[in-house]
C-alpha cells in the first residue's frame, strides 16, 4: 500500500514507458510552480496580505466571535442585544467587537449614545456561509 502523498506504483508499463510517464508529468508540475511564482510576484504586497487573511481567519477561529458574525449577518444590533441573543456579558461582546472592528470585520454606526453594528461588506457574509456550508457538508 502507499501512501497518499505518494503517486501510485505503475503497474503495466516497461521501464521505457514508464520514464516516459514521469517526465510527462514533470512540465506540469514546472509550468504550475512557474504560474503561482508569476502570481506571487505580481501580488507584490503578497507576505501582507497573507498575513492580514491569516489574522482573519484567527479572529473567526474563536466561537464567540464566529456567532457575533453569524448574528450580525441577520441585521444590524447594538452590543446589548448582541449580549442578550448570545447570552454573554456586554464587556465581552464589546471586547470581541473590538476586535472585529480592527480588521474591518464588522462597522458601528453610532446613534445618539447607543452603538449598532453592521457586518463591514458582503465579503464576510459570503466567508460565514462558505464556512457553514463546509461544516455542514463535514457533518454528513
Amino acid at each position: 500500500m502507499y501512501r497518499a502523498a505518494e503517486p501510485p506504483p505503475l503497474k503495466s508499463l516497461s521501464s521505457k514507458s514508464a520514464s516516459v510517464a514521469r517526465k510527462a508529468e514533470a512540465p506540469l508540475t514546472s509550468l504550475t510552480s512557474q504560474k503561482v511564482r508569476k502570481n506571487l510576484q505580481h501580488a507584490n504586497r503578497s507576505k501582507k496580505m497573507f498575513f492580514l487573511l491569516a489574522e482573519t481567519f484567527q479572529a473567526l477561529g474563536d466561537s464567540s466571535r464566529i456567532q457575533i458574525v453569524w448574528a450580525l449577518s441577520h441585521g444590524e444590533l447594538c452590543v446589548g442585544d448582541i449580549a442578550d441573543l448570545l447570552q454573554m456579558s456586554q464587556p465581552s461582546v464589546s471586547h470581541h467587537l473590538r476586535t472585529l472592528r480592527n480588521l474591518r470585520l464588522v462597522k458601528v454606526r453610532r446613534e445618539g449614545r447607543t452603538s449598532f453594528y453592521s457586518l463591514d461588506d458582503i465579503h464576510i457574509e459570503h466567508l460565514l456561509n462558505e464556512g457553514l456550508d463546509h461544516v455542514e457538508d463535514f457533518l454528513k
